[in-house]
């Protein structure tokens, strides 16, 4: 009887034994799975402009934390340095600028960064300085534009759709230069395009890019006095881009990167955001 019940006792502590390491093995399953589902894949760093990049960039960064992807930010206020630090390596991207200056960039510079992918377009506008009716320009007013080469073209063929000037290159290398006639004699003031914005109140009208647009507290459906229209050669020309150095087009956090900002999610952000300012690119 004795060792009847001992032998009881060991067959019930060696299926306790076996219950008790069915368990653990499953917690630890489970703990793994865990572990997998929110396993850290790397992090993406995109210098951008303020305004809308930087935005756009911070709505898509949840979105991205969601799939492991740490996204990093970094803002600047010029339209050199976003390239040279990803042709340096130091950034896997940027987010400012249109294939044109790209392009520009590029061959004047020596860089070898390419378009990953068109994420959104920005009307180029003209905007009220000390006047808000183009039917008042008088003889002599100032008008500034931006003078980088594709920017500045952008805004002279604005002025001329709109009766201000005539240009005999009526290209996207047009120049001050190429003003053929000026009835008017406006003063086109060329400036660093960071810097139309700021002489808003000296001038009688500027000529914006849609993100300095908004930088200014512009809008373009209720401010801009006349735009591109959505089915112009600058619409489909100057759509704003995610660069990066070739090579890397095909990075898995470049993929990522875009997938999200050609969301759904993102779109509607944009379309609900800047006012027609910004355009997502289909």
């Amino acid at each position: 009887m004795k060792k009847r019940f001992i032998a009881v006792l060991l067959t019930a502590a060696l299926t306790l034994g076996v219950l008790t390491g069915c368990g653990n093995d499953s917690s630890a399953s489970n703990a793994n799975d865990s572990s997998a589902s929110n396993e850290s894949k790397g992090t993406i760093t995109v210098a951008a402009s303020s305004t809308p990049h930087a935005e756009i960039l911070e709505e898509a960064k949840p979105i991205l934390a969601e799939q492991g992807w740490d996204l990093q930010i970094t803002i600047f206020d010029d339209y050199v340095q976003p390239n040279n630090v990803v042709e340096s390596g130091e950034f896997d991207a940027n987010y400012f600028q249109h294939i044109p200056y790209l392009n520009s960039f590029n061959e004047e510079f020596g860089t070898h960064l390419v378009n990953a992918a068109g994420i959104h377009y920005e009307p180029f506008g003209i905007y009220p300085g000390q006047k808000n009716d183009l039917s008042t320009i008088e003889e002599g007013d100032v008008i500034a534009v931006p003078n980088d080469t594709t920017n500045e073209a952008r805004a002279l063929l604005l002025l001329q759709d709109n009766g201000i000037i005539t240009l005999k290159n009526s290209s996207l290398e047009a120049t001050v230069n190429d003003i053929s006639e000026n009835p008017y004699n406006v003063e086109i003031l060329e400036l660093e395009a960071a810097q139309v914005p700021r002489v808003k109140d000296e001038v009688a009208f500027v000529v914006l890019n849609g993100n300095y647009a908004l930088e200014a507290g512009f809008s373009v459906g209720k401010d801009s006095i006349a735009y591109e229209t959505s089915d112009s050669e600058a619409a489909t020309t100057y759509v704003n881009v995610i660069a990066v150095k070739e090579g890397n087009e095909s990075n898995d956090g470049i993929k990522a990167l875009i997938e999200v900002l050609k969301s759904d999610a993102i779109t509607d952000y944009i379309n609900n955001t800047y006012d027609g300012a910004v355009i997502p690119f289909n």
